[in-house]
């Protein structure tokens, strides 16, 4: 009889010491984030990367490290820098850093890797891209109905098929509140300073405007800033973009399109601590909450009862399946 208890006390210890041992390794990650070209704190893309790793560290205790891109050449850099000194799981922002991560994460094949907007099929990496064209198409009917003329713009940031994913689906939108809308479109470069040069988005949200544009949607990073700030300057509507921007010129924005890069990052931290990250591909639309667009108390007054009953109305349409929003990146058409 005492045998027997000793046995069973034994094996409750031994279970005990297992859980803690496992608590212990799935603690044990230091995790790192290697920010796309811009700052840190741009209000919009890096931003949202930034949210969600602070998240992470609120709600664990565990620190992380992160690295702000200056040049395209250190995205490597960084991303090996970071596995040699043991970080891992390492979240890549940003299409840019797609030939870093392929390199790299074959060179150290036990590191987790995480890559946002890009896919790279090693059995470490974990590839999360976004149904911008989803988001998109929401803010696009928004700008639609708030305009009054029905002639709206779109300022993209370095001129690539995913951005002209955010634009196909914004004119889809404007026509499917008003079939006569019309959309105006730049792009502001071929190269990554595009996304770092609010003066320049500045420059052709004027000009936009001078041809009668009333609501301007920016998907340009950093650049998108000085959108934003020129249609604010001459009484006009703007549209942010990745993080809620409606603060920035409450009154003036008309709503954000938010993409969840945060939750993306989060996620993948979390899943290493918890022990359940996965390699693969992961899409993250309306219906997983990947992409949306953002009321508040910055824009309320901007949004009638009316357009937001038929904004609910697409979202849920496009969930269920009755509104399918063409994907540019599936053809590289659009009618823009």
């Amino acid at each position: 009889m005492a045998s027997d208890i000793m046995t069973r006390f034994s094996l409750l210890f031994l279970a005990m010491g297992l859980a803690v041992a496992t608590d212990a390794m799935a603690a044990d990650i230091q995790p790192a984030v290697v920010y796309s070209m811009g700052e840190k704190h741009d209000g919009s893309f890096n931003e949202a990367a930034f949210r969600g790793a602070e998240r992470f560290k609120r709600e664990t205790g565990i620190d992380y490290r992160d690295f702000v891109i200056a040049n395209e050449t250190q995205f490597e850099q960084a991303h090996r820098r970071f596995a040699q000194r043991g970080l891992d799981p390492i979240v890549g922002v940003g299409f840019l850093q797609t030939g870093a991560v392929k390199t790299v994460a074959a060179e150290f094949p036990k590191t987790r890797f995480t890559v946002i907007d890009s896919v790279v099929d090693l059995p470490n990496v974990q590839s999360v891209v976004f149904k911008e064209h989803e988001g998109s198409f929401l803010v696009g009917l928004l700008a639609a109905m708030a305009s009054k003329s029905g002639r709206i713009g779109f300022i993209g940031g370095m001129d690539i098929p995913l951005i002209r994913r955010f634009a196909c689906g914004y004119e889809q939108g404007a026509k499917y509140a008003n079939p006569a809308a019309s959309l105006i479109a730049n792009m502001t470069g071929n190269t990554p300073a595009a996304w770092t040069d609010p003066g320049r988005g500045a420059e052709l949200a004027k000009g936009q405007i001078e041809r009668g544009v009333e609501v301007i949607y920016a998907a340009a990073g950093t650049t998108g800033l000085g959108v934003l700030q020129a249609a604010k300057d001459r009484g006009k509507l703007s549209i942010g973009v990745d993080s809620n921007q409606n603060h920035l010129h409450p009154g003036s924005v008309l709503t954000s399109m938010v993409k969840r890069v945060d939750l993306a990052t989060y996620e993948s931290f979390k899943a290493a601590r918890d022990g359940n990250w996965k390699a693969g591909f992961r899409v993250l639309g309306l219906a997983e909450g990947g992409v949306d667009w953002a009321l508040d108390q910055h824009n309320e007054k901007l949004i009638t009862p009316e357009m937001k009953a038929k904004v609910d109305a697409a979202k849920a349409a496009i969930i269920a399946g009755s509104i399918k929003v063409h994907d540019y990146m599936s053809d590289n058409s659009c009618r823009f």
